[in-house]
């Protein structure tokens, strides 16, 4: 049974965490331009995006299959980082992390979620839909002069 904690200061799976980030995020590799940031993080940024932020994570068991990482903003919760282990996909394990983003952003008295979904995965920006977000704006990658990822926002 799926079982979400708070990763913090004290969580010491930062190899498997990036294990997870890296292989959800893999089916973007040769579909998105720029490629994913998730390229860039090593051990030690991901310690430090656990301190900087808000994370949480899902086991099954002992096993690490999902995470996210939330950032408060003047008026939302940041998004970022969603992962879900490709194999438990479509279990309610993205539906169970993005409640716990609901919840922390009512914590903190924060009236909305904000995330980017890359223009390019439009099967994203439908789920994104489903779960009660809209589009509400696009932006560019820096050194691009196309729009490189869609803005969604979920009023709560």
């Amino acid at each position: 049974m799926a079982q979400i904690f708070r990763i913090d200061e004290a969580f010491d799976r930062h190899e498997e965490l990036l294990a997870l980030i890296l292989g959800a995020f893999s089916y973007m590799d040769g579909r998105i331009d720029p490629p994913s940031s998730a390229h860039a993080l090593n051990f030690e940024l991901l310690r430090q995006k656990i301190v900087d932020e808000i994370a949480f994570g899902v086991r099954d068991g002992e096993r690490l299959v999902g995470c996210i990482f939330c950032k408060p903003e003047d008026d939302c919760l940041y998004i970022g980082k969603l992962a879900v282990a490709l194999e438990t996909q479509g279990k309610g394990i993205g539906r169970l992390l993005l409640a716990e983003a609901e919840a922390t952003a009512r914590a903190l008295k924060l009236p909305a979620l904000r995330l980017l979904t890359r223009i390019e995965l439009v099967d994203n920006h439908r789920a994104f839909a489903a779960w009660g977000f809209v589009q509400s704006g696009t932006m560019c990658h820096p050194g691009f002069t196309r729009p490189t990822a869609i803005e969604m926002r979920k009023t709560l």
